[in-house]
């Protein structure tokens, strides 16, 4: 699996964990296919370091509260932030273009536009040129 399927599937399973309210390692071993390892890692990262990327989330989105963005654009924006904080191995146009993807995909018409200026201004503190 490629690491856009690994970011696709990590997204998806993001959204689940939320919905069902379960720890990720109760998710993944729930599986009946075991993801892949970059998926495992970004699900754990994004369980381990929720409140620094809710925090990033929540200080660029102005005049929109981390509870009322549909959670399909909180599990795209989980899984970004968190590739931009913490695998510097990969190119931050890279994660944003996914992600944008992801949104115009998965969630609603306006999705994409929203994840695209966040994640840039959350790049830009993460990653500063």
């Amino acid at each position: 699996m490629g690491r856009r399927e690994a970011r696709d599937r990590a997204v998806q399973l993001t959204y689940e964990r939320e919905q069902r309210g379960l720890g990720a390692d109760d998710l993944i071993a729930e599986q009946v296919l075991a993801p892949d390892a970059y998926t495992s890692t970004l699900l754990a990262g994004v369980e381990r370091h929720m409140d620094q990327i809710d925090g990033l989330i929540t200080r660029f989105s102005t005049g929109w509260p981390l509870q009322r963005m549909p959670a399909l654009d909180r599990a795209v924006l989980r899984v970004a932030v968190y590739e931009l904080g913490h695998e510097p191995e990969i190119p931050a146009a890279v994660i944003l273009n996914e992600a944008v993807e992801f949104a115009n995909t998965y969630s609603t018409d306006d999705s994409g536009k929203f994840v695209n200026g966040l994640l840039s201004a959350v790049s830009q503190e993460l990653r500063p040129s």
